[in-house]
């Protein structure tokens, strides 16, 4: 269980903190020779898979194009801007982030309503960014060459989730003793200093402010203050003290100051995360209401959005239409209240005119695929399902290996009468969304549909053959 002290250590250091500049280890380190570059891809595969079945994640393609857009900026302006990352949301009210192998990065949606500006969410990315490119993660993974791919996966995966929900991820990771996360408080704390240093410079090379970074560490030390003797113990075992503020602080100062202004996205989809919670349509309509004359045009704008979804969120679609169509003609260039409006339509069942709608984004941003993913699910709605299957086959390849995909393929080819593949096709569904065991009863369902042939069958049968050796892996990882 060495490798499970280890990777607890880590993931328990990620939390929240941030960064300035450090040389990547050297060519000597043994991290730069232990995992191959295919298998750091399969790591972080899986392990995102496994994250994905005990924690919710946004599926939200506005949401998840903007963490990515601002990830992606990011790691551009990072000591290894080549490197491949995949950043991600996860719904969960807790001020938290966390970084894994293969570069996946979850942001947690309560950070992103606790963050006063954007340069404060952007220090925080610009951290975990650097978990990744000083390669911690790897120190850690070490020790696990008697494990299976899988198995050190789901091991990572069980202990970033008992952070975020102590409840689903303790049981996975029950065999760790507290006590030896104590003695490896000084290699995570060597860790966070040295992501620290990284991560700062990032930040202020994407023109960020860097003087964010400490703002947001003081707010996590009033969180640590407030939890008191109940905090979690990531907190109290890795708390936001005083002297890490001011190293921030101190390094923050070398960079010359200047105004950073929030983009409207980031206005915007903070306002889409606050209407997607747990409150009530009452309570955020009345939060929206309370700061519309507040700010510039823009910040108005983002709280009437916001209203609107609120009321959206109500079924009062006409209401929230109209505020949308009043902001589409203030702002015809901000793609996301048209978007909104279109998507109205679909609640609303107006399909012909949804159609219309996503047919004009689709033309006006042709790199966006969330509306050929919505013109595919309207098509299937419509009982539509040929024209939906040579959609699906003008998806691009980067897409190919998706959710959505996978779900369009399978509603599509049930529409066409087709079991094998609609089982087929779920199966694959629930495998990249970390359900492993409904993707083996998806197989078996079509293994057993008729009018089977060899070719399926060879395929179905390998599929099944996969998703069962992960499976023991992990058993095996439990026993």
């Amino acid at each position: 269980m060495k490798l499970a002290h280890l990777l607890l250590s880590f993931c328990l250091s990620s939390p929240l903190l941030s960064a300035d500049e450090i040389l990547l280890p050297d060519m000597g380190d043994s991290t730069g020779t232990l995992i191959s570059p295919a298998q750091e891809k399969a790591l972080g595969a899986s392990f995102f898979r496994s994250i994905q079945s005990q924690l919710e994640i946004s599926h939200d393609p506005e949401v998840q194009n903007y963490i990515q857009s601002l990830g992606y900026h990011l790691v551009a302006n990072s000591d290894s801007p080549s490197q491949a990352f995949h950043f991600f949301i996860v719904m969960a009210d807790d001020i938290n982030a966390f970084a894994g192998p293969g570069g996946f990065i979850g942001v947690n949606s309560g950070l992103i309503l606790n963050s006063s500006n954007e340069s404060e969410l952007a220090s925080v990315m610009s951290h975990e960014i650097a978990h990744v490119t000083q390669r911690h993660i790897y120190r850690a993974y070490e020790a696990a060459t008697l494990l299976s791919l899988p198995a050190a996966a789901a091991l990572i995966a069980a202990i970033v989730v008992a952070t975020q929900a102590p409840d689903v991820g303790i049981g996975a990771i029950s065999a760790v003793q507290a006590g030896s996360i104590q003695a490896q408080i000084n290699f995570t704390r060597s860790n966070e200093q040295e992501a620290d240093r990284v991560g700062i410079k990032t930040l202020a090379k994407a023109q960020f402010d860097p003087r964010s970074m400490p703002a947001f560490f003081e707010k996590l030390q009033q969180a640590s203050r407030y939890y008191g003797s109940a905090a979690p113990e990531y907190l109290r075992t890795h708390p936001v003290t005083s002297s890490r503020i001011a190293d921030t602080r101190n390094r923050a100062e070398d960079y010359a100051y200047w105004q950073v202004p929030d983009s409207q996205s980031y206005r915007l989809i903070k306002a889409k995360l606050r209407t997607a919670s747990n409150r009530s349509a009452n309570d955020l309509i009345a939060y929206f209401n309370n700061r519309l004359s507040l700010g510039t045009l823009e910040q108005k704008a983002a709280m009437q959005y916001g209203l609107a979804l609120s009321y959206a969120k109500q079924e009062r679609y006409q209401v929230a239409q109209g505020i949308l169509q009043t902001l589409i003609a203030n702002f015809p260039n901000q793609e996301q209240y048209s978007n909104a409006s279109a998507y109205l339509l679909t609640l609303e069942e107006n399909t012909a005119k949804a159609k219309k709608a996503y047919a004009l984004l689709e033309k006006r941003y042709p790199t966006n695929d969330q509306y050929k993913f919505a013109i595919v699910a309207l098509l299937i709605k419509t009982n539509q399902a040929p024209q939906a299957l040579q959609r699906l086959k003008e998806i691009p390849y980067h897409r190919q290996n998706s959710p959505d995909y996978f779900l369009g393929l399978a509603k599509t080819y049930e529409k066409l009468g087709n079991p094998i593949n609609f089982h087929r096709y779920m199966a694959e569904y629930h495998y990249t969304i970390g359900q492993t065991l409904q993707a083996i009863l998806q197989i078996k369902l079509a293994q057993k549909a008729k009018n089977n042939n060899f070719y399926l069958s060879a395929i179905l049968e390998d599929r099944l053959t996969f998703f069962s050796n992960e499976i023991l892996a992990l058993k095996q990882l439990q026993e």
